[in-house]
């Protein structure tokens, strides 16, 4: 079969390659209405132009108004066969042996726009967010770190995927500024608890399914069939005021330490562009119960990587890890959110949790990398314990296939001070 080549140029270390084509909402120049996208190499192409000209012409794209939206929610909750065709089409459509697009100039100008001249929004009306607690190495790093090795990891832990509810309207697109929150943390001694700016400003390495067609009030999704109910994966920061949490948490888990922003990556790659780059999932010891047995069990080989630039500095490479890290998959995290009849929506979000590796350089935040502050991080000629103001965070994500890369682009935020009381 011969390799699937673009009529675009696509340069070798490119993200957005023909067999990756992942989903995005976009403004093509400042005051023109949102429009939902796809991402090759330098370009992004208009969906709502292909749409118009008629090109979606399969039975369940044609005549649909889904790429006329300013969201992809409904895009989103169509399903599967929808995914699968417009895919097809998109492909047929940017593949070097197609015409219709190739030698058509007009269409061309038209629906592919550069990158470089549009602006990406929060591709999702995201109703709710979850952020779950799906690595083992992160989970037993901050057990040792706040609880010592006799109880490094609860026994629960290796039963459900934890979890806890997030807070969705302060879910970002990647280069939103994050201002340091306010609130308070532990006291020192007698004395009454801290209150003022965080100071154990933090990131968190995750990354995000974002659900398809949801499900019922009152039923669940099996797990087998879970994957049927994910439109894709994006990248995801889970900025964390450490010092706030460590207050707060108990006894009822993140609230201010959490809520005040979290970034995502503007592109949603597919699970079919994804597909190749599937790799066996860790062992579970011991096995899950029924409702969370999967018959393939299964994660993908995306590296990832964080750099931190301190403002006036060049970035430094402080993680690289990998989302095959993850003890609980995505699908069983999906399947277990639903098993009590809750009801999942199109849009909503569900975050991996932190994705830490086995290895020093291979953990997904500071309060690792760090051990809490005690042992400080060399960025550059200067040091961090924790995030400062003026520093950028920087995640990206790629698979690397035979002379092509599925990536993910980037999720960037920088610290802006807290505003004075």
């Amino acid at each position: 079969m011969a390799e699937l080549k673009s009529f675009l140029q696509v340069s070798p270390e490119s993200h957005f390659s023909i067999q990756n084509l992942p989903y995005g909402v976009f403004k093509p120049e400042p005051g023109s209405p949102p429009r939902p996208g796809v991402a090759i190499a330098d370009f992004v192409l208009d969906l709502s132009v292909i749409s118009s000209a008629g090109l979606f012409s399969g039975p369940f794209l044609h005549g649909s108004d889904c790429f006329h939206q300013p969201t992809l929610n409904k895009f989103a909750s169509m399903g599967r066969p929808a995914w699968t065709e417009a895919r097809a089409t998109i492909q047929k459509l940017l593949s070097d042996t197609e015409s219709t697009l190739r030698d058509n100039a007009s269409l061309r100008q038209e629906a592919l726009i550069p990158m470089s001249k549009v602006e990406m929004l929060v591709p999702m009306n995201i109703g709710d967010y979850t952020d779950f607690f799906a690595s083992m190495h992160h989970a037993k790093n901050c057990g040792l770190i706040f609880r010592g090795p006799e109880n490094a990891i609860n026994p629960n832990w290796f039963h459900l995927p934890i979890a806890y509810h997030g807070r969705a309207s302060s879910v970002v697109i990647s280069g939103t500024d994050i201002v340091r929150p306010r609130g308070q943390a532990p006291p020192a001694g007698k004395s009454p608890p801290y209150f003022g700016p965080s100071r154990k400003l933090d990131f968190e390495l995750e990354m995000a399914a974002i659900v398809g067609p949801g499900n019922d009030l009152g039923t669940s999704i099996d797990v087998n069939n879970a994957s049927d109910h994910i439109f894709g994966l994006v990248l995801m920061n889970d900025w964390s005021a450490r010092d706030i949490q460590g207050w707060e948490y108990v006894p009822l888990g993140p609230f201010l330490g959490k809520s005040f922003g979290t970034t995502i990556s503007p592109w949603i790659v597919t699970l079919d562009a994804l597909e190749p780059f599937a790799c066996d999932s860790p062992k579970q010891d011991p096995s899950p119960l029924p409702y969370l047995a999967e018959k393939t069990s299964k994660n993908f080989d995306i590296h990832l990587e964080v750099q931190i630039k301190p403002d006036g500095l060049e970035p430094s490479v402080v993680t690289k890890s990998n989302f095959n890290h993850l003890y609980w998959t995505v699908t069983q995290q999906l399947a277990h959110h639903t098993v009590n009849g809750c009801n999942l929506r199109p849009g909503d979000l569900l975050g991996t949790g932190t994705i830490s590796g086995p290895d020093p350089d291979s953990v997904g935040c500071l309060l690792e990398r760090t051990w809490n502050g005690q042992k400080p991080l060399s960025l550059n000629g200067t040091s961090r314990t924790f995030l400062e103001d003026g520093d950028e965070v920087l995640f990206t994500g790629i698979c690397k296939g035979n002379g092509y890369n599925v990536g993910f682009g980037t999720c960037t935020g920088k610290i802006l001070p807290s505003p004075t009381l």
